[in-house]
Order: structure tokens, then sequence, then C-alpha cells
């Protein structure tokens, strides 16, 4: 009689676990996300545009989730390695990339890229953009786009441009900018663009076509000037700085974006929930007041318009390269 009656005991006991343990085993990881520290893996050294714009945001989301987000920079080859890095990490959310324009421009020079810039990534969120600029040492004799594209045609393959490194988006907004115009000048890559810079100082080429936050500090302080911005309209942080398109130079477009991803096959629910994390800390004030006075604008989109987004910027830049003639190295 005991027996039965634990027996009794010993089955109901088992009958009421089951429903605990089936809807256990329904639960994803994402149900729960996130529940441990992220990476969150920037493809270049400290101090750089996503360094930057992710060092404002990231804490306002990091608040947001209850866990910490871990800024892991890992520079080198042109952002490859930090890129590979993600591309390779499991799709678990703890492990994200800060993405920028050179994303989908590296596969346009390197074709034995250790990743897919588009199938290997699960795309989040862009977050900002900022439109390139052209400038150039405040004594150039250039005062005008006008005048930059009559001294380049009275004079073709005279006037050098420096950039960042072949490939990234100071390179190709002059390769751009080339066929816009029509006009023959020299790409000079750099590194960074930082010497880019220097030497432009320095009078060693006359040409860059870096963004407004770059060089705000020269043009401030009289030593660069503005003659132009690659977008659609003026900029709020250069209210006066024209077009290329109002300065006769139609089609020119280019700027750097921001944006997180994630690697293949990121669950669905961490994909929205650190999008709208993502949004939420773009729509806040002072990180909207910092971005306009660098000349940066917040673009925060889906999941679903980032993907779009990828591919429309890669369609566009290799029909530039195309066009440019430019080979992979």
């Amino acid at each position: 009689m005991q027996t039965s009656r634990f027996s009794h005991l010993a089955i109901a006991a088992l009958l009421y676990a089951v429903p605990a343990q089936s809807a256990r085993a329904q639960q994803t990881p994402a149900d729960s996300y996130p529940l441990r520290p992220i990476r969150l893996i920037i493809p270049y050294s400290p101090g750089g545009a996503s360094d930057n714009i992710c060092r404002l945001i990231m804490p306002r989301i990091s608040d947001a989730l209850g866990q910490t987000i871990v800024i892991d920079n890992r520079p080198g080859a042109g952002g490859v390695i930090g890129r590979d890095l993600a591309a390779k990490a499991a799709p678990d959310g703890y492990t994200l990339l800060a993405s920028d324009a050179p994303h989908i421009m590296n596969p346009l020079f390197n074709p034995k890229l250790p990743y897919d810039a588009i199938r290997d990534f699960t795309p989040i969120s862009a977050t900002a953009t900022s439109p390139m600029v052209l400038a150039v040492l405040a004594s150039f004799p250039a005062k005008t786009i006008k005048d930059i594209v009559a001294l380049a045609k009275a004079q073709p393959g005279k006037l050098n441009f420096g950039s960042g490194g072949t490939g990234v988006i100071t390179h190709l907004t002059g390769e751009l900018f080339k066929i816009a115009a029509g006009i023959n000048i020299v790409h000079v890559p750099y590194k960074s663009i930082a010497p880019a810079i220097t030497d432009l100082l320095g009078g060693q080429i006359q040409i860059a076509f870096p963004s407004p936050a770059t060089v705000s500090g020269q043009v401030q302080a009289g030593r660069l000037r503005l003659l132009a911005v690659a977008a659609t309209k003026r900029t709020a942080a250069y209210p006066d700085l024209p077009t290329f398109e109002e300065s006769g130079v139609p089609g020119m477009i280019a700027a750097n974006w921001f944006g997180v991803l994630g690697p293949a096959r990121l669950p669905r629910p961490i994909v929205e929930r650190f999008n709208l994390e993502t949004h939420k800390a773009l729509r806040n004030r002072e990180v909207q007041e910092r971005l306009a006075a660098a000349g940066i604008e917040p673009i925060p989109n889906t999941p679903q318009e980032f993907q779009k987004m990828l591919e429309t910027e890669y369609a566009r830049w290799a029909r530039v390269v195309k066009t440019a003639g430019l080979k992979p190295e």
C-alpha cells in the first residue's frame, strides 16, 4: 500500500515535470539574450570614424541590454582580419562586427578574401553615414570645383589625389570624380587617410576626398579648404559648402556608411533585439548632436533594408571600378 502510494506520487511528479521540461526545450538562446558580455569587433585601430561612432552609441545599447559590450579593435589588412574573425564566429549574438563602406569594396579588389562580404554576414542595422568632401590646401589656386576641373583638363595627369589605400572609399570617391568630371588625376594611395592629409598639408599632393570629421580641425584652423560635398544635399556641419551637382558635376554621390553585422545565420530574435536598441540609441539627442557636429547623419534601418543597401552599394561601386578600368590586386 505504501509502495503504491509512492508510485502514484512519482508518476504525478513525472507528469508535472514534463510540461516544464517541454517549455524549456522550446526556448532558444535568443529568448534570454544576452546572458553575458557581447564582443563588438572593430576592424580598425582606435580613433577612426567606426571606432568613434561605436564608442558613442554602444554604451547606450549596453545599458538597455543589461550586458557589457566590449570593443575589440582588430586592425590589419584593410579591415580583412577583423571581418574574417566576425564571419567565423558562432552565430549566437555574442560576437558582432562594426561595418563600413570598405566592407563591400574590399571584394572588388581582392577576389581571394577568406569570407563572402554578403553571404557570410547577417545585417542588423545601419547606424550612420558621412558624405565625402573634396579638400585642398587653403593656398591652392583652384577656389571652386569648376576651377579644379579646368586645371585638370589643362594639365592632364598633373594633379594628384591621396587616399587611405586602394579600394577604400577615399580612393573610389576620387575615381568617381574622374569619371563624372571627365578628367585625369593621379591616385596616390597611403596606408590610411591620416598620412594622406599630412601630405596634402605639405603640398606633396593637391587633392583628397576625406570625410568632414577627418579634416574639421584643419579646416577650422584655415589650413585646408573644402570645395564640395559628395551628397544630394548640403551637410549641416558645413551649410555653405555646395554639393558637386551644384558645382556642375552631377552624379557625385559618395559616402562612408557604418553599421552592425553579425555572422551568417544569426537568430532573428537576436537581430531584432539589437536592431531595436540600436535605433533607440540613435534617437538620443546627445548622440544626434555629436554626430551632426562631425558631419555624420544617423540612418537606422531594418535588417532587410540594410541587406538591400549592402547589395546596392556593392553593385554601384563595382560599376565604378569597371568603368575606371581598375584591376584586382
